[in-house]
């Protein structure tokens, strides 16, 4: 083969908004509130292969605001990318879709949730950076203690030690 066939290629095909979802329960009266709200943000990561070379990413928050015991708002919002990835490295591919994906579409979902509250007459929130190497390496240890100890529940179950 040649060498140009064999030259690893990582494009942005499309960044997007897969799926926006917002609720204020609580409206009208929770405008009235005046305690100050908390804010719990929480965060996800997936890809799949969508064709030969072709994937899709996506980075999902869902921020929950709330006064006092009541929901000021809720949003959820996916912001995903296809991605060109060819010639790549098998060991190096998860890293790419779990880590350079998300920081590219990462500041796009920032701006984007922030417009979304934004337009909703509550102040806007900002979300901090996310490093999502160190998630990625989080999960990755996550992942391999899981399956040490069901590798270990296994071996434990098993009758005179034979598996």
């Amino acid at each position: 083969m040649s060498d140009e066939a064999q030259t690893p290629v990582f494009s942005i095909q499309r960044v997007y908004v897969k799926d926006l979802s917002l609720e204020i329960p609580h409206a009208p009266h929770i405008f009235l509130e005046t305690a100050q709200p908390t804010v719990e943000i929480q965060m996800g990561v997936g890809s799949e292969q969508v064709f030969d070379g072709i994937y899709e990413t996506g980075v999902t928050a869902t921020v929950t605001t709330k006064v006092e015991d009541k929901v000021a708002f809720l949003i959820e919002l996916k912001q995903s990318g296809i991605f060109e990835i060819r010639n790549v490295p098998a060991e190096q591919l998860d890293p790419l879709l779990n880590i350079v994906c998300p920081n590219i579409l990462y500041p796009y979902l920032r701006s984007n949730i922030a417009d979304a509250i934004q337009r909703t007459g509550f102040p806007p929130i900002h979300m901090a950076e996310i490093n999502f190497e160190r998630l990625y390496q989080e999960r990755a240890a996550q992942l391999q203690a899981e399956r040490a100890a069901a590798a270990g529940a296994q071996g434990a179950a098993a009758p005179n030690g034979l598996a």
